[in-house]
């Protein structure tokens, strides 16, 4: 039967497995497990049969990753010819394994037990996943050669399958039969270094770089019959660690392109003209060698936007690069890949049709995406049964590729250190039943996650808060009002484009100081499930002009970048008083005011950023901050009530060895007036009056002993009463009130607001 050939998902790579569309396998009569021989043009490659996805129900693919696409010579929507396949039990298996590889006893055991299930062929490389990366070589695995089986031919290795160790390097036995096949012989060809399946969480990524590069290299006569050139460039830009280098290695690899690099410091020269001459060079020998792909990392190094370039050399170096990409003379097939991560610092006449015909941003993934870069490497490690992937995937917010790659070395390197007492460095080489014991739990994971910061968030990143809900006592109605703001949009977004409501771009939390505003901000960043940016008001003043404004500018597109997210802004009324009012301070706070509007409301749209403010001052805040689209929705956390009282002394007291004459609901009825941080005090002030009395009464080398029959009593309580005096004053409250009462009245009428009233 014909296929169409599509990439395999990560988790299953490397395994020689074919994911067969599971009607065209009924038709065939395969069953998961079977062996198919799957044939193209140029070669052939044999893989066992994988139960199909869903999705691909009916379409006819069958999906194999890079090895087996190299093995059966075809590219990715290549059509191949599919069989049944009699693969026999292997009897037994030499293999050969690398030079530098220093292993001591018998690694038959832990060979069979990896590659249990595969078809195995003389000649063929085989990756052998040993993990931890210790002897180098593709994704922490080990590249092996099948030096001779029995019976000959193409074999399965199984449980009962002896398994030898040849005494001939993997490096010899590939020369010698290079030699005596000819260099271009089948299995003589090493696999790819990178291929689509070493990628994660970037399929519309890389959906989009392949149509542009490679569709016109494998196919030039369908532009040629619609009548158009085909592409010439593509810019990739993004955050840095998210793929960008990557991307263009494996579209490379994966049509047999030639691959010419250009490194900026690198085609720098000191004299006159050399740079330009050595950049020349480069697009010849593509030319040359077409198809090629020309990759230019970093981009913004060699071509700076000109006005703003310091140098001559780079003003040429540009010059020259526009001539190359789009000058007189025909590239033919030569595609340019551009990688940067500050697109806006590279000159504005690379980004057109013609030279760069596409930019795609390569963004930070999403928890799916995050979950198959995880996928993508621990894939040939030793995982125990209790590493979750997905739940590692939901805890590493902001985390790009590159920092969740040094999250599972960084684990593998904790496991190694557990390992360590086991091992004699001072050997050669280490000892097969050691190498097998080894493996990398749930808990080196957590302790590795200790040590990485997200670099995409590294200049803002604030750890997730650990607060919940329930930590929060009381507040019930404000709480309702904050989950429907910012929880719902986030978890409910198609419900939300059904019924055409756009989600409130920002939340304005008052009310008297201790009432728990910033704790709820911390409640809801948790809740969300999202990226959590906290900003002080006053530390984005700056004493230059113009800096203070570029703070807010970053801070707000590092959250853009990292959506979905939440801006936190305490004590807002520090930057956003009210404009005209201040005069001694050279208009920086109307300056950051007018860049905090323009971003909450300007022309660029604030997707899944929400920002939440607080402040116990809302009158100082500048009225148009606080108007419908920017932070229109206004929650007063007020002084809590005998209820929310009792709520609070119960999240207070939870963990401590209250005794039994202590009444809560009496302590609750006598604390009127007390906000959240009162009652806090208050709960502290009885515990420490406990533990005065105990420490007093014992000796000190009593204290360890008897310190489990203290108790903090009634009347600890209130002594506390005595010593804690509430914060809020009655006429605070009212003031309070008055300004929620303003704000409703706002919201309802258009008219003209009533004067704020003034704080004593």
């Amino acid at each position: 039967m014909k296929l169409t050939v599509k990439p395999l998902k990560q988790k299953d790579a490397g395994r020689r497995l074919a994911a067969v569309d599971r009607v065209a396998a009924d038709e065939m009569d395969l069953s998961g497990g079977d062996f198919i021989r799957i044939e193209g043009n140029q070669g052939a490659a044999i893989a066992r049969v994988w139960p199909g996805y869903p999705e691909d129900d009916g379409t006819g693919v069958v999906r194999i990753d890079g090895r087996l696409r190299q093995e059966a010579s075809v590219g990715i929507d290549d059509r191949v010819e599919v069989e049944p396949a009699d693969v026999n039990p292997a009897e037994s298996v030499t293999v050969a394994l690398p030079q530098n590889m220093g292993i001591r006893g018998d690694i038959g055991s832990l060979v069979r037990k990896e590659l249990s299930g595969q078809p195995v062929t003389t000649g063929q490389d085989v990756q052998l996943p040993l993990g931890f990366g210790l002897m180098g070589g593709q994704g922490q695995a080990v590249p092996l050669k099948i030096a001779e089986t029995e019976p000959s031919g193409t074999v399965v290795i199984t449980d009962s399958t002896d398994v030898e160790i040849s005494q001939q390097p993997a490096e010899q036995i590939r020369e010698d039969r290079s030699a005596a096949a000819g260099a271009g012989s089948p299995g003589s060809a090493e696999g790819p270094d990178v291929t689509y399946e070493d990628i994660g969480g970037l399929d519309d990524e890389l959906e989009q770089v392949r149509e542009m590069i490679e569709l016109p290299m494998r196919h030039p006569e369908l532009f040629g019959r619609l009548g158009i050139e085909p592409p010439k460039g593509v810019l990739l830009h993004g955050p840095p660690g998210t793929g960008k280098t990557l991307i263009a290695k494996a579209v490379a690899n994966e049509i047999d392109a030639s691959f010419h690099t250009i490194s900026g410091p690198e085609i720098m020269s000191k004299y006159y003209g050399e740079s330009e001459e050595q950049l020349r060079e480069v697009f010849e020998e593509a030319q040359e060698e077409s198809p090629a792909i020309i990759f230019m990392d970093e981009l913004d190094s060699i071509a700076p936007a000109r006005d703003e370039a310091g140098g001559d050399v780079e003003r040429r170096v540009v010059a020259q690069l526009l001539s190359l990409m789009d000058g007189l003379e025909e590239r033919g097939e030569v595609v340019v890949i551009g990688a940067t991560n500050r697109v806006d610092a590279i000159d504005s006449a690379l980004r057109r049709g013609g030279r760069f015909d596409r930019e795609i941003e390569v963004g930070v993934p999403d928890t799916n995406g995050r979950k198959e870069i995880l996928q993508v490497h621990t894939r040939n490690m030793p995982l125990t049964d209790d590493v979750d992937i997905e739940e590692l995937a939901e805890n590493t917010h902001g985390f790009v590729g590159a920092d969740l790659e040094s999250l599972a070395k960084e684990s593998a390197m904790i496991a190694l250190r557990r390992f360590r007492p086991e091992l004699d460095l001072e050997e050669d080489e280490i000892d097969a039943e050691t190498l097998e014991r080894l493996d990398v739990t749930e808990k080196d994971f957590r302790e590795a996650l200790r040590g990485i910061e997200p670099s995409a968030l590294r200049e803002v990143f604030v750890e997730v808060p650990d607060v919940t809900w329930e930590d929060v006592g009381g507040l019930e109605g404000t709480k309702e009002r904050l989950r429907e703001t910012i929880q719902w949009p986030l978890d409910y977004p198609e419900v939300f484009e059904q019924m055409d409501v756009d989600s409130a771009k920002g939340v304005l939390l008052y009310g008297p100081p201790g009432t728990g505003k910033t704790l709820l901000a911390k409640a809801v960043a948790n809740e969300a499930e999202s990226n959590f940016i906290s900003v002080k008001g006053p530390e984005l003043l700056d004493k230059y002009v113009g800096e203070s404004e570029k703070g807010v500018r970053e801070i707000f597109s590092k959250a853009r970048e990292n959506a979905p997210t939440v801006v936190f802004f305490d004590e807002i009324d520090a930057i956003a008083t009210e404009r005209g009012k201040n005069s001694g301070d050279s208009g920086v706070g109307e300056r950051v005011v007018s860049q905090l509007l323009t971003e909450l409301d300007g022309l660029e749209e604030l997707e899944d950023v929400v920002v939440v403010a607080t402040t116990n001052r809302p009158d100082l805040i500048d009225s148009a901050l606080i108007r419908p689209g920017r932070l229109d929705r206004h929650v007063h956390v007020p002084v809590p009530d005998e209820d929310a009282r009792r709520a609070i002394l119960d999240v207070h007291t939870k963990h401590k060895p209250l005794a039994d004459d202590v009444d809560l609901d009496e302590i609750a009825a006598e604390t009127d007036g007390y906000v959240g941080a009162d009652l806090e005090a208050l709960a502290r002030e009885a515990s420490m009056n406990a533990t005065r009395e105990f420490i007093n009464s014992v000796d000190p080398e009593e204290a360890a002993e008897s310190v489990g029959n203290v108790r903090v009593t009634m009347a600890h309580f209130e002594d506390a009463l005595d010593e804690v005096v509430p914060s809020v004053t009655e006429e605070t409250k009212e003031q309070y009130r008055e300004i929620e009462e303003r704000f409703q009245k706002a919201e309802v009428e258009t008219e003209e607001e009533p004067p704020a009233p003034t704080f004593q």
